[in-house]
């Protein structure tokens, strides 16, 4: 990861932005965005995808985390 002015990020940079990594189902492409959550499965906004607990499930298709796939990018 590079900074706007083509410099590296900082460790500390590099893990906040992979914090807010949004995920994608690879069954049904479901997306799975720390800053909303998941209502189905309580997951408070906030919580990162690497923070799911294992037992968490795709709340459209019941797919395991797994099937998940970071999505390059902002959110649209």
């Amino acid at each position: 990861m590079t900074t706007p002015d083509g410099g590296a990020a900082s460790p500390a940079e590099a893990q906040a932005e992979g914090a807010a990594a949004r995920y994608e189902c690879g069954i049904c492409w479901a997306v799975y965005d720390p800053a909303m959550g998941d209502e189905f499965w309580q997951v408070p906004p906030g919580t990162a995808f690497a923070a799911l607990p294992a037992h968490w499930r795709c709340p459209n298709c019941d797919a395991p985390l797994a099937k998940f796939m970071r999505l390059d990018g902002p959110a649209a």
